[in-house]
Protein backbone atom coordinates (compact mmCIF):
# COMPACT_ATOMS: atom_id res chain seq x y z
CA UNK A 1 0.00 0.00 0.00
CA UNK A 2 1.70 3.15 -1.19
CA UNK A 3 1.87 5.99 1.39
CA UNK A 4 1.34 9.57 -0.11
CA UNK A 5 4.21 11.84 -0.39
CA UNK A 6 4.63 13.78 2.64
CA UNK A 7 5.67 17.73 2.04
CA UNK A 8 9.22 18.90 2.25
CA UNK A 9 10.62 20.49 5.09
CA UNK A 10 10.73 24.54 4.50
CA UNK A 11 14.05 24.69 6.57
CA UNK A 12 16.51 22.11 7.15
CA UNK A 13 20.37 22.65 9.01
CA UNK A 14 23.57 20.59 7.74
CA UNK A 15 25.32 18.82 10.00
CA UNK A 16 27.90 21.27 10.79
CA UNK A 17 25.07 23.71 11.79
CA UNK A 18 23.43 21.30 14.10
CA UNK A 19 26.56 20.73 15.58
CA UNK A 20 26.65 24.30 16.51
CA UNK A 21 23.16 24.76 17.40
CA UNK A 22 24.05 21.43 20.05
CA UNK A 23 27.01 22.90 21.60
CA UNK A 24 25.49 26.85 21.54
CA UNK A 25 22.50 25.31 23.53
CA UNK A 26 24.71 23.30 25.70
CA UNK A 27 26.18 26.80 26.50
CA UNK A 28 22.87 29.19 26.75
CA UNK A 29 19.58 26.58 26.93
CA UNK A 30 16.77 25.87 23.67
CA UNK A 31 17.22 28.62 20.94
CA UNK A 32 15.87 30.01 18.46
CA UNK A 33 16.38 31.32 14.91
CA UNK A 34 14.63 34.16 12.98
CA UNK A 35 15.77 34.63 9.13
CA UNK A 36 16.59 38.51 8.81
CA UNK A 37 15.23 40.39 6.26
CA UNK A 38 18.47 42.10 5.56
CA UNK A 39 18.90 44.69 8.48
CA UNK A 40 22.36 44.65 10.04
CA UNK A 41 23.88 41.55 8.70
CA UNK A 42 22.23 40.70 5.24
CA UNK A 43 20.17 38.25 5.26
CA UNK A 44 22.17 35.85 7.97
CA UNK A 45 19.92 33.51 10.06
CA UNK A 46 20.32 34.97 13.06
CA UNK A 47 20.55 32.94 16.42
CA UNK A 48 19.00 33.89 19.86
CA UNK A 49 18.43 32.44 23.20
CA UNK A 50 14.26 31.15 23.04
CA UNK A 51 12.59 33.98 23.93
CA UNK A 52 14.90 36.63 23.55
CA UNK A 53 13.98 37.45 20.00
CA UNK A 54 10.17 38.83 20.08
CA UNK A 55 8.07 37.22 17.47
CA UNK A 56 5.59 39.15 16.10
CA UNK A 57 2.47 38.07 14.84
CA UNK A 58 3.27 38.34 11.51
CA UNK A 59 6.48 36.15 11.73
CA UNK A 60 6.05 32.84 9.68
CA UNK A 61 7.33 29.79 11.69
CA UNK A 62 9.30 28.02 9.12
CA UNK A 63 9.74 24.72 11.08
CA UNK A 64 11.86 23.39 13.53
CA UNK A 65 15.64 22.10 13.05
CA UNK A 66 18.30 20.47 15.31
CA UNK A 67 15.56 18.49 16.91
CA UNK A 68 12.98 21.57 18.49
CA UNK A 69 14.99 24.83 17.37
CA UNK A 70 12.71 27.45 15.88
CA UNK A 71 13.07 29.05 13.03
CA UNK A 72 11.16 32.07 12.40
CA UNK A 73 10.92 34.59 9.16
CA UNK A 74 8.88 37.66 8.62
CA UNK A 75 5.92 37.32 6.40
CA UNK A 76 6.88 39.91 3.94
CA UNK A 77 10.91 38.03 3.74
CA UNK A 78 8.23 34.58 3.37
CA UNK A 79 6.74 35.91 0.35
CA UNK A 80 10.09 35.89 -1.58
CA UNK A 81 11.19 32.76 0.05
CA UNK A 82 8.00 30.76 0.13
CA UNK A 83 9.30 28.48 -3.11
CA UNK A 84 12.61 27.55 -1.44
CA UNK A 85 13.74 25.41 0.87
CA UNK A 86 16.15 26.89 3.23
CA UNK A 87 19.21 24.93 4.76
CA UNK A 88 21.13 27.12 7.56
CA UNK A 89 25.15 26.21 7.60
CA UNK A 90 27.76 27.36 9.32
CA UNK A 91 30.86 29.11 8.01
CA UNK A 92 34.22 30.20 9.66
CA UNK A 93 34.13 33.80 10.39
CA UNK A 94 32.28 36.70 12.04
CA UNK A 95 28.93 37.57 11.50
CA UNK A 96 26.48 40.18 13.04
CA UNK A 97 27.00 40.84 16.91
CA UNK A 98 23.26 40.40 17.48
CA UNK A 99 23.72 36.37 16.90
CA UNK A 100 24.73 33.82 19.91
CA UNK A 101 27.01 32.61 17.25
CA UNK A 102 29.44 35.65 17.04
CA UNK A 103 31.81 35.17 19.74
CA UNK A 104 32.91 31.53 18.72
CA UNK A 105 34.97 32.52 15.10
CA UNK A 106 32.04 31.04 13.18
CA UNK A 107 28.73 32.34 11.18
CA UNK A 108 25.21 30.62 10.49
CA UNK A 109 24.28 31.61 6.96
CA UNK A 110 21.47 30.61 4.92
CA UNK A 111 21.90 28.11 2.00
CA UNK A 112 18.50 27.59 -0.30
CA UNK A 113 16.87 25.87 -3.71
CA UNK A 114 13.82 26.22 -5.08
CA UNK A 115 11.59 23.66 -4.63
CA UNK A 116 10.49 21.63 -7.81
CA UNK A 117 6.58 21.54 -8.99
CA UNK A 118 5.29 18.64 -7.78
CA UNK A 119 7.16 19.85 -3.84
CA UNK A 120 5.38 23.25 -4.21
CA UNK A 121 1.96 21.75 -5.00
CA UNK A 122 2.31 19.45 -2.00
CA UNK A 123 3.17 22.75 -0.02
CA UNK A 124 0.75 24.56 -1.18
CA UNK A 125 -2.00 21.75 -0.48
CA UNK A 126 -1.23 21.82 3.12
CA UNK A 127 -1.41 25.50 3.43
CA UNK A 128 0.72 28.29 5.21
CA UNK A 129 2.44 27.57 8.06
CA UNK A 130 1.60 29.03 11.40
CA UNK A 131 2.30 32.85 12.09
CA UNK A 132 3.60 34.95 14.74
CA UNK A 133 -0.51 35.15 15.89
CA UNK A 134 -1.55 31.27 15.93
CA UNK A 135 1.68 30.56 18.17
CA UNK A 136 2.26 31.29 21.63
CA UNK A 137 4.48 28.40 22.76
CA UNK A 138 7.74 30.18 21.52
Amino acid sequence: MNQPARPPARILATPAAQEWIERLTASHGPLMFHQSGGCCDGSAPMCFVRGEFRVGGQDVLLGHIAEDTPVWIGARQFEYWRHTQITIDVVPGRGSGMSLEAPEGVRFVTRSRVFSDEEAAMLAATGDPASGADWSAE
